[in-house]
């Protein structure tokens, strides 16, 4: 029996999400340690101490279920951000909600618009519902907002915008966002995916918020998982109208949110002083690394995430295999569509520097 001929028409077609390879695999495969991980865009201050204390509290309560409907959360997201506990929708992750908003909005036959190199997990679950995907290409590696327009049909039912864009790193402006938000009609929902927002300067930051009273249909996706550390415990919010929000958190599976995720969210959402931290850091070595590309004539393209993805003009798999041998884990990208990239995240600066001295190694650079 081939059970692939009884799966979903849309699951046929679908290849398994590949992550980045894992520090434990690489010490299995090649025997070798003391390996620098910068291929997940993970924080690479680790764990932050707000976090543990408040999970530490929380560890005698496993044996009950978590609050279903996370309340002390969305508290501290409202207040934080000044929006309404009834406007958010919590998930295991923002992959979880990524999902969550297809499955509420989308049905077979109706029209997913994203950009081409745009985060995987947008074709993923577009193709999983049945839905038809409209990938628009990309403009200098970014999303072409005029191309979606264009692309509009009365069977749109979802866009996604994913700002800064992973893997390419580039970046939309409020007045951007702003001017596509009003030619978009109020019956296709827009999904603004932050993910890496915190990583970009106050000053030139999508004020989101602010668009999401102005336009009802727009659904902001945001994730603790990068500048927040909770990578290993997945939780992310989506904030949105409450009828979006109603609708959401009726399909939304309960309990979908664990204790401990819960509780190091609420304790990391107010700890500014370690996400500025992260912020700085990235800042900082983010400019080493152009500097790095700039003096060693390798093209890179600009990014306003805590990753930068370099094009060598050839094949990267040998490049990302030869890297895995200095012990420096990097992510390939030939998924993307893009086989000539590599994008590295921005570790710590003993982290770079061994990124830098293994690529050097590799290209034989000067």
């Amino acid at each position: 029996m081939q059970y692939i001929n009884i799966a979903n028409r849309g699951v046929k077609f679908l290849s398994p999400y590949q992550a980045g390879k894992p520090i434990e695999e690489l010490e299995r495969e090649l025997g070798i340690s003391n390996i620098v991980k910068l291929a997940s865009n993970e924080n690479p201050f680790g764990f932050p101490e707000s976090a543990k204390k408040a999970i530490f509290e929380q560890l005698d309560k496993l044996t009950r279920y978590p609050d279903a409907n996370g309340f002390e959360l969305k508290q501290t997201i409202a207040k934080k951000f000044g929006v309404q506990p009834n406007q958010i929708t919590l998930g295991n992750g923002s992959n979880d909600l990524l999902e969550l908003f297809a499955h509420t909005f989308a049905s077979e036959g109706d029209e997913i618009i994203y950009s081409q190199y745009a985060f995987i997990v947008y074709p993923l679950v577009t193709k999983a519902i049945n839905a038809v995907a409209k990938e628009i290409p990309a403009k200098n590696w970014g999303h072409d907002l005029q191309g979606f327009l264009t692309a509009l049909s009365d069977k749109t039912k979802l866009i996604y915008i994913a700002n800064p864009n992973n893997p390419t790193g580039n970046f939309l402006t409020t007045q951007e966002i702003e001017d596509f938000l009003a030619k978009v009609p109020q019956n296709v929902i827009v999904v603004l995916d932050e993910a890496y927002t915190e990583f970009t300067r106050s000053e030139e930051r999508v004020d989101s918020f602010r668009l999401l009273k102005k336009y009802s249909n727009l659904i902001i996706s945001r994730t603790l998982s990068k500048a927040y550390g909770l990578a290993g415990l997945r939780i992310g919010y989506a904030v949105s109208n409450p009828e979006i929000a109603d609708l959401l958190n009726r399909v939304r599976q309960p309990f979908n949110c664990n204790s401990l995720a819960l509780t190091a969210a609420v304790a990391v959402m107010n700890d500014d002083e370690f996400v500025e931290k992260v912020a700085e850091n990235n800042r900082v070595e983010m400019r080493r690394y152009e500097e790095f590309c700039q003096h060693h004539q390798l093209e890179y393209i600009p990014s306003k995430g805590n990753f930068i993805t370099i094009d060598f003009k050839q094949s990267a798999a040998p490049i990302y295999d030869a890297l895995l041998h200095e012990g420096v884990i990097v992510r390939p990208i030939a998924g993307y569509g893009m086989p000539n990239h590599l994008r590295i995240s921005i570790g710590l600066p003993e982290e770079n520097n061994r990124f830098f001295t293994a690529l050097s190694k590799v290209l034989k650079l000067a």
